[in-house]
């Protein structure tokens, strides 16, 4: 049996937040992780952090406020805030971030001219700002551990504001992506897992990999530590102090996705982490749930010929897919059906439009249909311009043709071709108003002026179509936490001894993703939370 003050379940963002919190603070921790590698679905995100007048913000002289922030966020309320935990992320993200700064866990920079999602909102910032980079890391000041990080076998030596995904227009050269490679340099979320972890080892926490969790212990209504497996082998660990879920979502849990999220779900752009294990154990200690029914929601792309190393199928976010020029949306009735360039988190909503006519998903299937200049000039998926086109991307010389393949109506898709092809000549989209927001240029082709960045028409042959699917990047709902991070019983009273941070829990924000980053913003301020929390307790 082994004893910590803390034991933090998950080697996310929010699980290693809550281990350097409460180690700081003063207490022992044991950071458990249930599979082989460290990260999640944090080391395959992008990385960017959603914070509010963070320390870069500050640096820089841009202006934001605490009024400006809950003022946005209240204005998108569709009833799934919760006062106390929205006013704590807002209150300590900027105090979470500066920590983690401040003992070399974070190393963020903002992303420059990327809006907050909802620029009609009172308190948005069109200027951007809120939202934060991570610069390179070096995987060899990690030694063995590195490579126990989740899919670095896939590295990616760019920050994230060197490529279009953060509003870049020019890539760097491949000459200084090579030299990258060479030093193991890597971005994105990568670099924050990594720091991270860098961060732990450094102060002699040592993730327990391939640990299941059975059960919480409790000793009256005190949660004392967990039981379960490590390799095959009964394991006890012994919290004096308290235990932290932070293990991911539940979107990878068919029985749970069925029984609490609405709408249909194909293609989850997580990995296959997300299985719903503190979730579980929560509720098994009695927890109160929140936002059960709400997700991160995103269009996705399978990639067939790519799944994950464990065989599950795999998915990816669209961004820059369905928002470059030449290319929309239709649905199975060969219509549009909204603005392709509206941010993912809102636009994943749409495919749980349901039809009571046909009793039905009106929008699904979905499908990307582009030409041969959108394939000669724009990425799709891990494609780059000028590579071939994927063997799953169905084609045709005509749009007839196209329509016949994906089993759609011919006259229909021709026609709603032809009535964009007739706006985005004159520059406007009186259907679905794409191209009039600021975020609508933020992934476009900004080589043009004005509309043209996302507005094109669709003329030249082959024609091409892609199915999209009704994705996510994780659940956000769970436990229900008050603003210090600890779980609530039913009773609406802290479980003792239990506490919570990231998808594990009910998101402080509800299900409002105020702009990217807007997962990670509330994961590594409640992990902070939560380690503090945990460690003052009974200190």
């Amino acid at each position: 049996m082994r004893e910590a003050d803390v034991i933090i379940l998950g080697t996310g963002a929010s699980g290693m937040a809550a281990a350097l919190a409460a180690h700081e603070a003063g207490a022992s921790v044991l950071l458990v992780e249930k599979y082989d590698r460290i990260g999640g679905t944090s080391a395959i995100s992008g990385g960017v952090i959603w914070v509010a007048d963070n320390p870069r913000m500050r640096e820089a002289g841009m202006a934001d406020s605490r009024a400006d922030a809950l003022a946005y966020f209240r204005s998108l309320d569709h009833g799934d805030l919760v006062d106390e935990t929205l006013e704590a992320f807002v209150d300590k993200g900027p105090e979470a971030l500066a920590f983690l700064e401040s003992i070399d866990a974070l190393k963020v920079a903002v992303l420059p001219g990327y809006p907050d999602y909802y620029l009609d909102r009172p308190g948005a910032k069109p200027e951007g700002s809120r939202a934060l980079d991570h610069d390179l890391f070096a995987l060899g000041e990690l030694g063995d551990w590195a490579a126990k990080i989740y899919a670095i076998e896939e590295p990616k030596p760019l920050m994230l504001r060197e490529t279009p995904l953060g509003g870049a227009t020019t890539m760097p050269p491949m000459e200084v992506l090579g030299q990258r490679m060479a030093a193991r340099q890597c971005g994105f979320g990568q670099a924050m897992v990594a720091r991270l972890l860098k961060a732990c080892l450094d102060r002699g926490i040592e993730p327990m990999l391939g640990v299941t969790v059975k059960r919480l212990v409790r000793d009256g209504e005190q949660i004392t530590g967990i039981e379960g497996e490590q390799d095959g082998a009964a394991l006890t660990l012994t919290a004096r102090r308290g235990v932290i879920i932070a293990t991911g979502g539940f979107e990878w849990d068919a029985e749970l996705r069925q029984t609490f999220l609405r709408g249909p779900i194909t293609a989850p752009a997580s990995p296959p982490t997300g299985t719903g294990g503190g979730l579980k154990l929560a509720m098994a200690a009695g927890a109160k749930l929140g936002n059960m029914t709400n997700a991160w929601w995103a269009p996705t792309l399978v990639t067939p010929d790519a799944p994950w190393a464990s065989g599950e199928q795999r998915a990816q976010i669209i961004l820059i897919e369905r928002t470059v020029p030449h290319s929309i949306m239709v649905n199975r009735s060969g219509k549009r059906f909204c603005n392709e360039a509206a941010n993912y988190s809102a636009l994943g909503g749409v495919f749980h439009q349901f039809d009571p006519a046909n009793y039905d998903y009106l929008n699904l299937p979905a499908y990307l249909i582009f030409d041969a200049q959108y394939a000669e000039r724009y990425p799709l998926g891990t494609r780059q311009p000028g590579q071939p086109i994927p063997d799953w991307v169905m084609r045709a010389d005509t749009l007839e043709e196209l329509a016949e393949q994906i089993g759609i109506d011919a006259a229909a898709l021709t026609e709603t071709v032809a009535r964009f092809n007739v706006h985005a000549d004159e520059g406007h989209d009186p259907d679905f108003g794409r191209g009039t927001s600021a975020y609508d240029h933020f992934y476009g082709d900004r080589s043009r002026e004005g509309t043209a960045v996302t507005l094109g028409a669709i003329r030249q042959a082959p024609f091409y179509a892609v199915e999209i699917a009704s994705g996510l990047l994780g659940t956000n709902g769970g436990p229900r936490t008050d603003g210090q991070a600890r779980i609530l019983g039913h009773d609406g009273e802290p479980i003792p001894g239990l506490l919570g941070a990231g998808n594990a829990i009910a998101c402080p924000t509800g299900g409002i993703y105020a702009g990217a980053g807007g997962t990670l913003g509330p994961a590594l301020t409640f992990g902070y939370i939560a380690g503090r929390t945990a460690a003052l307790a009974n200190a």
